[in-house]
């Protein structure tokens, strides 16, 4: 075996005892992907995902040892951009695992986190090599190399130690043949019956599984500074910081091609759209809509969305397609909190989104940031009020977080602020989490306002009673449940 791609897990650390059933488990799009890529090459690889497989490190490590690669490619990608630095401790874990077997193996780390911080993840980590890009083509090289055919300094988006000094490739290219050369995921070699998608997805008295995940696109052109999504897509830590053009389509053939095999040979009918935003190219969805009406499958699908994304023409034919929700990044109703983040959207806008996908029976989520640079208690207070006048069918609410990658990041890098105490205090959900303090308050002041919010929302008789009404008793009592969970958290 050339190479084994891993997929750390790490849910029940990052998530606390919400792992217990109300979370979704993923399927490893981007380990995934890159195993497609791989193969496509000619190169024998497995994947092994070891959050599908709810397998430990120790686990892990042996099942290392029986398939003996050449290489291991350790994925810390996420469904989200933030994700990939809070799968930082599973992976620092297996890695450790791994290394009492074998200190010979060769070991990789690819993602978001090690992207935008490749030298301290190689001064941090017991590993061979960073990938400082995306990945394909870096381990396409990486195992010619093994093969004899290049030289290691011909190898593409790699950090390294060598003799004592930190050596750092030029950056390898993005893959832009999405169609030819990583057309999707091996779904045969995944275990497929072990997905199930998230809570509210399956509201009514939907069954959670099966559920697959599926990118029609990849990056992101924009450019707000909480997100660290272009981490991957840049020159890389001590070269030009310059964000290349990362944003890529699958053709809408391709895309239903894979819908037709997660139906067809797995009975799916869940089914996430995890782009950073789906709804951008409207010729796009509106043939991977068209398709998808044609097969009349009858899924329950999500997506997310920018609100300015939002028309009648798009939605009109979201119900039909199977596209029941819409997740919009609403982030605040204050509007300074907004601008200091590169994302100002007007209320007005954001009504008349909400509008539109409910004229259309689209279920929606809102998406909440509390302590945004130039947030107080005041706005803060404004923007769930607002939230809950809204009427949305589910809310996520988040705390600013400098996340690696992020221009958040490097300013509180640069001023001195305090930053959780290890990759694990990244995590929304994490005992020890330590989101940025305002302009006006403190990041406790924040963490513990968004704590009391979340139970706030999901206790208040407005939307308990919207929930009822629209899905059910049985979806309102286990809001009731899922409300009744208080997560524990370090306050300091």
């Amino acid at each position: 075996m050339d190479a084994l791609i891993i997929n750390p897990g790490g849910r029940d650390k990052t998530y606390q005892n919400l792992n217990n059933g109300l979370t979704a488990v993923e399927p490893p799009i981007w380990a995934g992907l890159i195993t497609s890529f791989l193969k496509k090459k000619g190169h024998h690889v497995g994947i092994l995902d070891t959050n599908g497989l709810y397998l430990n490190p120790s686990e892990t490590a042996k099942r290392v040892q029986d398939l003996k690669p050449k290489l291991v490619v350790i994925v810390v990608y996420g469904h989200n951009p933030s994700a990939s630095t809070q799968t930082m401790p599973s992976t620092r874990e297996i890695v450790t695992e791994i290394r009492k077997s074998s200190q010979d193996i060769k070991i990789i780390l690819v993602g978001g986190h090690v992207a935008s911080l490749p030298k301290k993840s190689l001064e941090e980590e017991d590993v061979d090599f960073i990938c400082t890009g995306e990945g394909p083509y870096t381990l396409d090289d990486f195992i010619q190399f093994q093969k004899g055919k290049i030289e290691l300094n011909q190898v593409r988006g790699i950090c390294f130690n060598h003799s004592g000094q930190i050596i750092q490739s030029s950056p390898a290219p993005l893959v832009e043949n999405l169609d030819e050369e990583m057309p999707g995921l091996p779904w045969d070699l995944l275990p497929m019956e072990n997905y199930r998608c998230h809570n509210w997805h399956a509201f009514g008295g939907i069954d959670r599984s099966p559920y697959a995940s599926i990118y029609t696109t990849l990056g992101c052109p924009f450019t707000c500074t909480f997100c660290c999504i272009q981490a991957p897509f840049k020159e890389g830590e001590g070269l030009s910081n310059q964000t290349k053009n990362s944003y890529r389509k699958w053709s809408s053939k391709t895309i239903l091609s894979q819908i037709d095999i997660l139906v067809q040979d797995f009975g799916i009918k869940n089914i996430k759209f995890a782009d950073e935003i789906f709804v951008l190219d409207r010729t796009h969805v509106n043939e991977i809509c068209d398709g998808l009406i044609e097969r009349g499958y009858d899924l329950n699908i999500w997506a997310y969305s920018r609100v300015d994304t939002i028309t009648d023409e798009v939605a009109s034919k979201f119900y039909k397609a199977g596209i029941k929700w819409i997740c919009l990044g609403i982030e605040s109703f204050h509007e300074d909190s907004q601008k200091s983040v590169n994302k100002a959207i007007k209320g007005t806008r954001i009504d008349k989104a909400i509008e539109i996908l409910k004229n259309h029976h689209i279920n929606i989520i809102g998406n909440f940031i509390f302590g945004l640079p130039e947030d107080n208690m005041e706005s803060m207070q404004r923007t769930l009020d607002l939230a809950i006048e809204m009427d949305l069918d589910f809310s996520n609410f988040y705390c600013t977080m400098p996340y690696p990658g992020s221009e958040l990041y490097k300013q509180a890098v640069n001023e001195g602020q305090k930053l959780p105490e290890d990759w694990q205090g990244y995590s929304q959900h994490s005992y020890n989490t330590c989101p940025l303090p305002t302009n006006h308050i403190s990041g406790v002041d924040v963490l513990r306002f968004r704590d009391d919010a979340f139970h706030s929302y999901y206790s208040h008789p407005r939307y308990l009673s919207y929930i009822e009404k629209k899905f059910g008793k049985e979806t309102r009592d286990s809001i009731t449940a899922m409300s009744s969970t208080r997560l524990k958290r370090k306050y300091t």
